[in-house]
């Protein structure tokens, strides 16, 4: 690491926009190693659904490090604290060694409180704010949290229950949110990855054909068989909620494909709006065009590494 305005490069975008192999091939030309931002692959055996793309680390015959993925097992119910500190356990040590820090992921709350460094603190229940956010639908809770100016959340917004809860814990953290004092000086640089609208749902429903033509509907029954219960699976959202309800009996085929297709067209679209109110909170990020060859994005990002 030789740059002294960033010491942190961050690719971000939404899920198929393939980020995570610009993160790899860019690691591997500075020197550098991937750190995950995405709530779901830090579980061991959640791999089709949750998109590892493993083969993305291979680059030119180089296995590109990465961290924090597979780190917990299947069932655990791992949260944004441990996220966390974890992070700032692999970006010393890198930093250390004068590697670059690459960290990719589509998870926006996940970045933000890595490169941030809020402290996260337990939040009680707020039962009356719970009653009145309950009617409202998902993409009206992911608008109400885009309002946010300091958003620091303990929770993933891929579920009804889960966006009530980011909601309860944003309008606490509007009181009580400050700056771990010990907290690493992140510098960094943010670089998104994204396509034109219909052709990332083009993308997004391709991908979900080869993945349950790759064997996602045996790895979700495989997680069953090994005694996870439904309703740990379906925790994990999207694929694992339907999949899982296509394997206990509730959904037909066509049914399970339908909803879950929409369901991350969905999710896709809200992680945007994270993106977008990112910006507006004063982010500065540097949009790729999906479809670029990969040389022309490493060479984009290197030139605004300078």
């Amino acid at each position: 690491m030789n740059s002294s305005k960033y010491n942190l490069i961050v690719i971000l975008g939404p899920t198929a926009s393939g980020k995570t192999a610009l993160a790899a091939g860019l690691a591997k030309e500075i020197g550098g190693e991937v750190i995950s931002a995405d709530s779901r692959q830090v579980y061991r055996g959640l791999d089709l659904g949750t998109g590892k793309d493993y083969q993305d680390y291979q680059v030119d015959g180089f296995d590109v490090p990465y961290h924090l993925i597979d780190i917990k097992p299947a069932g655990y119910q791992y949260n944004i604290y441990e996220y966390q500190k974890d992070f700032t356990v692999v970006f010393e040590k890198l930093q250390a060694e004068g590697k670059w820090p690459v960290l990719c992921g589509g998870s926006g709350l996940y970045i933000e409180s890595a490169i941030q460094g809020y402290q996260l603190i337990q939040v009680p229940v707020n039962e009356a704010l719970r009653k009145e956010l309950e009617p409202k639908s998902l993409e009206e809770l992911t608008e109400i949290l885009a309002g946010y100016h300091s958003l620091h959340n303990t929770s993933d917004v891929d579920t009804h229950k889960r966006a009530i809860r980011a909601v309860e814990i944003a309008e606490y953290y509007k009181n009580h949110a400050y700056k771990i004092k010990d907290y690493p000086e992140i510098k960094p640089l943010l670089v998104g990855v994204r396509f034109p609208r219909n052709e990332e749902r083009e993308r997004i429903t391709m991908r979900l054909k080869q993945r349950l033509s790759s064997g996602m509907i045996k790895e979700v029954d495989d997680l069953l068989q090994s005694g996870l219960t439904p309703d740990q699976l379906v925790y994990y959202g999207l694929e694992y909620k339907y999949l899982t309800l296509y394997l206990t009996g509730e959904l037909k085929y066509d049914e399970m494909f339908r909803l879950l297709n929409t369901a991350i067209h969905q999710f896709a679209k809200r992680q945007m709006t994270w993106f977008r109110r990112m910006e507006r909170n004063g982010f500065d990020i540097h949009w790729l065009e999906g479809s670029m060859p990969m040389d022309q994005k490493l060479e984009s990002v290197r030139s605004w590494m300078q």
